[in-house]
């Protein structure tokens, strides 16, 4: 069984029984405003764990983290939700939102309407939503993220992800450079994919970035939206990572 078989068994079980409430949800953030500003929109990831690497930092507070992305210059914040492979959960996004006031992107494995709602109910303003992981069923999510007011952040590996996602009217698309069903990474992706997509679509580059040289590779072919996990939640000092990476430090 491979790792995303594995997680949408565990999600699935998960999702039984599951009702939220969007009675009390903060009114959501522009996620894609923000990635829109000039210059490069970084979204900097609250994540404890990974299944590739194992605890990067597991007694992390969120809160702490994401006041000091924000201030060091992070324009979203990227919040891993899921608890048995990430070692993530709601409460994580919750304490980010009460201490900043940037968008929050909920990032599990969505494979049920009723995910994103639980996201908007916890004060998420985007979602992501993995082509691999979704048939037929991808385009009606991207829908309910809109309704709901969140904004969907569609994942993808390849040229046939970048199709679906596509069509399914994604406007946010991001370029895993880790295939998630052999954890292998091509850090080409980005580049070979960048001419494939629309001009109103804006791309987001994903893992395998931790150095300052890797951004800049990414701002000469156009890009201009990166979200880092491991290079941030692993360093000593995640504010001076965050600038290095931005080239403000």
């Amino acid at each position: 069984m491979t790792f995303l078989e594995r997680i949408v068994a565990s999600r699935r079980a998960a999702i039984e029984g599951l009702e939220p409430t969007l009675r009390d949800a903060p009114p959501p953030r522009d996620f894609r405003g923000a990635l829109a500003a000039p210059g490069m929109s970084l979204i900097a990831e609250i994540k404890r764990r990974s299944p590739s690497k194992g605890d990067l930092n597991p007694s992390l507070d969120p809160a702490v983290l994401a006041k000091s992305y924000e201030t060091a210059g992070a324009r979203a914040i990227s919040v891993l939700c899921e608890p048995e492979f990430f070692g993530g959960s709601s409460g994580d996004l919750v304490a980010a939102r009460d201490v900043t006031s940037i968008p929050l992107l909920w990032k599990d494995f969505i494979l049920d309407e009723v995910q994103l709602v639980e996201a908007r109910s916890k004060g998420a303003d985007a979602a992501l939503l993995i082509v691999r992981m979704l048939g037929d069923e991808l385009g009606s999510l991207v829908t309910a993220c809109r309704e709901l007011g969140l904004c969907p952040l569609v994942e993808i590996f390849d040229e046939n992800d970048l199709d679906r996602a596509l069509a399914a009217g994604a406007d946010v698309v991001g370029v895993n450079h880790r295939d998630l069903e052999t954890f292998e990474e091509d850090p080409t992706a980005t580049r070979r994919l960048r001419p494939l997509v629309p001009d109103d679509v804006i791309l987001v580059a994903e893992s395998a970035i931790s150095t300052r040289a890797d951004v800049a590779a990414l701002e000469d072919i156009g890009v201009f939206s990166i979200l880092v996990g491991e290079a941030i939640v692993t360093a000593s000092d995640p504010e001076a990572k965050i600038r290095s990476l931005l080239g403000t430090d």
